[in-house]
């Protein structure tokens, strides 16, 4: 399996590290990632944009998903993301941890919790994910 290090690798350049998100730990059923945040992050009443609370939860389920496929291949699609805000966030760090609700060959559901540094519940996040074939002769 995958190391956290070579995860937190993978992502430099995209939009996990432009949202300054890196994985912290995994096991058989969860994944765990940290956001920090900063003015970056916020929109205009200065509170973190709930689209950055969206990709935060996309990205940890997604990557729980990437460690159960062979990249090689199959591709992990993000299809549905369904989210409640309950609380804005203004400072700190963010801690998200998936847990897999349901595994098929084709899908994977994962619940998304985002909590603060006290442990106070920002957001929570059901993402699914489509799990499809790479197409002969695409670039990978």
């Amino acid at each position: 399996m995958i190391r956290i290090e070579e995860l937190n690798r993978i992502c430099r350049g995209s939009l996990i590290e432009l949202l300054d998100i890196e994985f912290t730990g995994y096991s058989d059923t969860t994944m765990e990632a940290v956001m920090h945040v900063s003015p970056k992050l916020y929109q205009p009443m200065g509170v973190v944009h709930g689209g950055a609370l969206i990709s935060l939860a996309e990205t940890v389920g997604s990557a729980g998903s990437f460690l159960f496929v062979d990249p090689e291949d199959y591709d992990v699609l993000g299809a549905v993301v369904n989210s409640q805000h309950m609380a804005p966030a203004r400072e700190g760090t963010l801690h998200a941890t998936a847990r897999l609700a349901y595994k098929s060959e084709n899908k994977h559901v994962w619940d998304v919790e985002i909590v603060d540094d006290s442990g106070k519940l920002i957001s929570m996040s059901r993402v699914t994910n489509a799990i499809k074939p790479k197409k002969q002769g695409a670039p990978r």
